[in-house]
């Protein structure tokens, strides 16, 4: 009886499948024989030539041990060649110190994290061995493990880097929600237009405490308190305190449109909140600051009759969402440094990354994930939209600078 095409089909994609397997474990064989080959020739460079003794022999061969050496994202075990010097001491040999090393696998189980494969998965994910060679280190806790040691190394290393040498205009400060908890992120704007991540602090931008710890520990990593800075904050009161505690006069502050809209509408019946929506948007994009001042004391006092919490929240702080607007930058740079919406995309990519994780464990562990998510993130970060612009903040920063210091005199 002839087979069927499609049987011949998957006879063949049997057949290749079964190929591409061989051809895998032949080349890790081959590779594993090499590496062999090779520590064999750097003992006998220390040792010399075999059954040979001489005045220039540094080391004599002591037979072999077994060890371990990191392959494909596992550790594989090997015999190693030994060698001892004169003076009794081991001879660690080049190639074995390089491939025994750990921060490959680190590295590894890093990456595999960040492209979504999970620590039950790990194994899987890996190239096959041949199964004479012995592995170990793919699975849960061992890449658990290996996951956390280099997380939180790189977070200690990422978090306490110098800022001094950054030409910092802007800093953009706002919160992001992971489980139960509250990470605070700070984004820094170098006068070049390029988007810098300055700091990661646990805890509610609610919290005094908090934010003016994470203010000093941007100060006392070189963050200049010593010219006028634009900072973009979400519109925390405590929040607004710690940046004038620790920066003082230094610091010009713009809250951020986006929420102060948000905190209006909550406080309206659904009804309203298109139309009321629609008034405070006219008056944040009018590029006017009078007619904007306008707009929104005709719109509190229209509110406040009717719903006197909503009329409070358009007044509160109302020239501080028009800060930027006063400066009479161009249009595109104004809409960028008039919200935190650069940290709102920053904390987008940061809650692909969070969602894969089922269940926290602490704090420490939610820490560490978003210090990664926001690490990861920020390598794909380019300049603001208007960075072109940006010699005109920094001459309107230093002319109101100028402005204070004649008032002071006078």
């Amino acid at each position: 009886m002839k087979k069927s095409y499609g049987s011949w089909a998957d006879t063949q994609l049997e057949l290749v499948g079964v190929v591409e397997r061989l051809l895998h474990e032949f080349v890790v064989s081959a590779g594993m024989d090499a590496l062999g080959a090779v520590l064999e020739a750097e003992r006998s460079d220390a040792c010399g030539p075999r059954y040979k003794r001489g005045p220039e022999r540094k080391a004599s061969r002591t037979g072999h041990a077994a060890g371990e050496l990191v392959l494909g994202g596992r550790r594989v075990r090997v015999m190693r060649p030994r060698a001892r010097s004169r003076d009794g001491k081991e001879v660690v040999l080049p190639s074995w110190r390089r491939f025994s090393d750990e921060d490959p696998l680190r590295e590894r189980a890093l990456e595999q994290m960040l492209v979504g494969v999970s620590t039950r998965k790990y194994d899987r994910s890996l190239e096959p061995v041949a199964a004479s060679i012995k592995t170990r280190g793919t699975r849960k806790s061992a890449v658990s493990s290996r996951y956390v040691a280099i997380t939180t190394a790189r977070m200690k290393e990422w978090l306490e880097r110098d800022l001094s040498s950054l030409n910092l205009v802007v800093a953009m400060i706002d919160g992001v929600h992971i489980a139960d908890h509250v990470m605070i992120v700070a984004v820094g704007v170098d006068a070049q237009g390029n988007k810098h991540v300055l700091g990661i602090r646990e805890g509610a931008t609610e919290n005094a405490a908090v934010c003016t710890e994470l203010l000093c520990d941007l100060r006392t990593r070189g963050m200049s308190t010593e010219r006028k800075m634009l900072f973009v904050l979400d519109g925390s009161k405590a929040l607004r305190k710690a940046v004038v505690d620790v920066f003082g006069n230094h610091a010009r502050i713009q809250r951020c449109q986006i929420h102060k809209l948000r905190n209006v509408r909550d406080q309206l019946p659904e009804y309203m909140r298109s139309t009321v929506s629609s008034t405070m948007r006219q008056a944040y994009r009018c590029n006017n600051v009078v007619h904007a001042r306008k707009l929104l004391q005709n719109l509190a006092r229209t509110l406040r009759a009717d719903h006197p919490s909503a009329a409070a929240s358009v007044e509160e702080g109302l020239e501080e969402t028009l800060t930027v607007m006063a400066m009479r930058l161009p249009r595109g740079l104004e809409r960028v440094l008039s919200t935190t919406n650069i940290i709102e995309n920053l904390i987008g990519s940061t809650r692909d990354l969070s969602h894969r994780v089922k269940r926290w464990r602490d704090g420490q562990m939610i820490v560490r994930w978003t210090a990664t998510a926001v690490q990861e993130a920020s390598k794909k970060f380019r300049r603001i939209a208007g960075y072109k612009d940006m010699p005109r903040l920094v001459a309107a920063l230093r002319d109101h600078e100028a402005l204070e210091r004649e008032e002071k005199v006078a």
